[in-house]
């Protein structure tokens, strides 16, 4: 590894993406099993929680762009986890909602998800993964632009 990173240049950018990538690495290695990724793991928890919403509210609460969130739920409508249904308030519209595959693949997953929680929060530390996990709302909060 190089000893030149993103710490050491002081790039706040490259910083949180190496980071990003280590913890979702984590992640999608628990998810692996389930077939998803624990972006579109995510999602399906957010549907779920959330029901039925539109492609544009369901980007906006992810903080993810239209087209990423396109790219991740794909895989899931062939899987049958994730269903498009017609917005009823407007015919152009589709509301994403989860399929009951869907929600049994959520109900599967949970211990999975928990047990990736538990080893980040093990070798980060619990109050250290809590204070960053502030923080970074903090900085969503900050730099968001409405739009």
């Amino acid at each position: 590894m190089s000893s030149l990173n993103a710490s050491s240049t002081g790039c706040h950018c490259q910083a949180i993406r190496q980071a990003a990538r280590r913890v979702t690495a984590l992640y999608d290695a628990a998810m692996a099993p389930f077939g998803v990724r624990v972006s579109q793991y995510g999602i399906l928890v957010r549907l779920q929680a959330a029901g039925p919403r539109g492609i544009q509210a369901l980007a906006a609460d992810l903080v993810m762009d239209r087209t990423t969130l396109g790219r991740n739920m794909r895989p899931l409508e062939r899987q049958g986890l994730l269903t498009a249904l017609p917005d009823p308030t407007d015919r152009r519209g589709r509301l994403l909602a989860v399929t009951p595959a869907g929600a049994a693949l959520v109900a599967r997953a949970a211990p999975a998800w928990r047990a990736a929680q538990a080893a980040y929060e093990g070798q980060v530390g619990v109050d250290a993964a809590a204070a960053l996990r502030l923080s970074l709302a903090d900085v969503v909060a900050a730099l968001h632009t409405p739009g």
